[in-house]
């Protein structure tokens, strides 16, 4: 079993950052995701990573971004700088269990472990 706790949301002015942190308990997970939901919205896969360095982020968010993940603490990491009013979301961790392709590795419906969230707000 694997247990996701996210921290390190909080509001921001627009130009700022923000580094996500996600503690992941329990062992067996390849893959780690960040998501966002924003209201109204469907939630969106942010950026991945996997046990082997593979990296994917959404084009809203590359040159911003950084997803990271320290093995020995068992924490994923997600910074973020140059924030927008349209980051504004709750965020949310994944893991899966499996090495995903790099053309899955955002898609929601292939993580089996969520985290409660964190919200993220930008105001301009």
């Amino acid at each position: 079993q694997v247990q996701l706790v996210e921290s390190g949301g909080g509001s921001v002015q627009a130009g700022g950052s923000l580094r996500l942190s996600c503690a992941a308990s329990g062992y067996g997970y390849s893959t780690l995701g960040w998501f966002r939901q924003a209201p109204g919205k469907e939630r969106e896969g942010v950026a991945a990573i996997d046990n082997v360095g593979v990296i994917n982020y959404a084009d809203s968010v590359k040159g911003r971004f950084t997803i990271s993940k320290d093995n020995a603490k068992n924490t994923l990491y997600l910074q973020m700088t140059s924030l927008k009013p349209e980051d504004t979301a709750m965020y949310y961790c994944a893991a899966d269990r499996r090495y995903l392709s790099r053309r899955l590795m955002r898609d929601e419906d292939e993580y089996e472990y969520w985290g409660q969230g964190t919200q993220v707000t930008v105001s301009s």
